[in-house]
């Protein structure tokens, strides 16, 4: 790849391919990258450093994009261990480096590390700017997007967003695919439950020129920006992106999966433009939690469980719920051998979200579907469907 973003921005990070869960609960088949910056100018700066896993490879870059040169600023725009993991060990290589961040990165790093800082550390606020020579990096906050010391930095001269997570995507940069479905996966699994915060700085953003962005995880994005822009207006909004159907089944033995199936067989004879069916137990939870969002419409099929319902999709509405899942229409089909619990559950966990419409319809399957179901699965698509 052309590690040169501009003439005077060299990109320095490393991918990490050998990663099976990122934060260890999302599954990366492509891996991620973990993005750095480095600015040439009168003075040098590293926008960010990289997770502990990827520290050897990433300073090797560094030093060959120094050829020599002393690094003067290193400015942490965000303290998660993915993009601070390195921040002791690149302090120690350069021990006349400065460190750039706000009050709340600077006390978050003496949680992470036993570091000397004294003397070492600018300490900026909203609006408050460094000059590297020709660029000069803006500071604008972003708390809770998503941790709350978060900042993003924007080059003036060049007109660079160094936007930390937000923007970001799973997936190593030699990996060709849809920006779009690993950047929502990301973002609602990750940012999701922050889209008031991420709402407000997009109106920040609104205020800047920006021509090119540079994320901490995905690709440089340089091109067709409204896009990249209006998915996160869309998202944060937690408005749907299409108009279409999540079935999310929750099965225990096949039955309920069987009468998931037939209703997408139904929703699709009745006009839906899109139906996805997901099996909780067995598929990625994070890519059903982005499906839920990416769609308008939300049916509910599981299976009752003690009493209660399946575990897997307990834990599918506890996700939704803890992203601030919402502005969606929710069915529910439920299934029990001798007393069914699944609705009653799945209704209670779903009315604690805010304005959902719920379906009052409500399909019961007494363990195995059966032709006499029908009637009351064509009624429940009907509603579900209906404006």
């Amino acid at each position: 790849m052309d590690t040169h973003v501009t003439d005077s921005v060299i990109y320095i990070g490393v991918d990490d391919k050998e990663i099976d869960l990122f934060e260890s609960q999302y599954v990366v088949p492509n891996g991620v990258s973990y993005n750095s910056y480095l600015i040439l100018d009168e003075k040098t700066a590293v926008m960010d450093t990289v997770d502990a896993r990827g520290a050897a490879g990433w300073l090797e870059n560094l030093t060959q994009a120094l050829a020599g040169r002393p690094l003067d600023y290193l400015v942490v725009l965000h303290m998660e261990p993915d993009h601070s993991g390195s921040i002791k060990i690149l302090a120690d290589k350069y021990p006349d480096m400065k460190l750039v961040g706000n009050a709340k990165t600077f006390a978050m790093m003496g949680q992470f590390f036993d570091m000397d800082l004294d003397g070492r550390m600018v300490t900026v606020k909203e609006g408050e700017t460094l000059c590297l020579g020709r660029h000069t990096l803006q500071f604008v906050m972003a708390p809770m997007v998503h941790w709350p010391e978060v900042m993003v930095a924007y080059e003036q001269s060049e007109k660079i967003l160094f936007s930390a997570d937000a923007f970001g995507k799973f997936g190593a940069l030699d990996t060709e695919e849809d920006w779009d479905c690993e950047a929502r996966r990301y973002y609602f699994n990750i940012v999701g439950k922050y889209g008031v915060q991420a709402q407000a700085l997009l109106k920040k953003a609104a205020a800047l020129d920006i021509a090119v962005i540079c994320p901490l995880h995905g690709p440089v994005l340089k091109e067709n920006l409204a896009h990249y822009i209006g998915k996160y207006d869309i998202w944060s909004r937690y408005e749907p992106e299409d108009d279409g159907v999540l079935i999310a089944c929750a099965s225990i033995h096949g039955h309920t999966m069987k009468a998931a199936r037939r209703m997408a067989e139904i929703l699709k004879a009745k006009g839906a433009k899109k139906v996805v069916v997901t099996d909780l137990a067995r598929d990625d939870m994070a890519e059903a939690i982005e499906d839920a969002f990416r769609y308008d419409k939300l049916l509910l099929a599981a299976a009752s469980y003690n009493a209660d319902v399946f575990p897997c999709m307990e834990t599918f509405l506890l996700h939704l719920k803890g992203k601030n899942y919402q502005k969606r229409t929710v069915g529910l089909l439920e299934n029990g051998s001798w007393a069914p619990s699944a609705a009653k559950v799945m209704k209670g966990m779903v009315e604690s979200m805010k304005d959902i419409r719920l379906c009052e319809k409500t399909v019961t399957v007494k363990s195995a579907m059966k032709e006499g179901d029908l009637p009351a699965m064509e009624a429940l698509a009907d509603e579900l469907l209906a404006k």
